[in-house]
């Protein structure tokens, strides 16, 4: 049985059988979240009207809404996360390079003709 775990490649989940979820930033959370609004909007709708096909229609709606929705807003996340990363590198970076110096930021001069 343990011999088993170790042949067994890691093929991860696979929506549709073409889109590894797991490789994919965002991509798990944002189709909980468009599950989770597919019942939701698709069951509201049947509760108010009863219209089953028309339900349906809601709640693939509400899925690509909320599916779309939420990958956008956790992308743009990552991307601002990124940036303040390569901005924060950058001037560990550039302290490191001018420490010591006459350009180091840390180093206030004062300017002559005033104590």
């Amino acid at each position: 049985m343990a011999g088993e775990e170790e042949q067994r490649p890691d093929k991860g989940f696979r929506l549709m059988g073409i889109l590894d979820v797991q490789k994919i930033p965002c991509a798990r959370e944002a189709i909980l979240h468009g599950a989770g609004g597919s019942l939701a909007a698709g069951l509201l709708y049947f509760l108010a009207t009863s219209r089953v096909k028309r339900s349906f229609d809601v709640g693939f709606a509400g899925f690509m809404v909320t599916t779309l929705g939420s990958w956008f807003y956790c992308r743009i996340n990552n991307a601002k996360l990124r940036m303040q990363q390569r901005f924060i590198q950058e001037g560990l970076k550039n302290k490191v390079v001018y420490e010591g110096t006459v350009r180091d930021p840390t180093n206030k001069e004062t300017p002559s003709g005033t104590p």
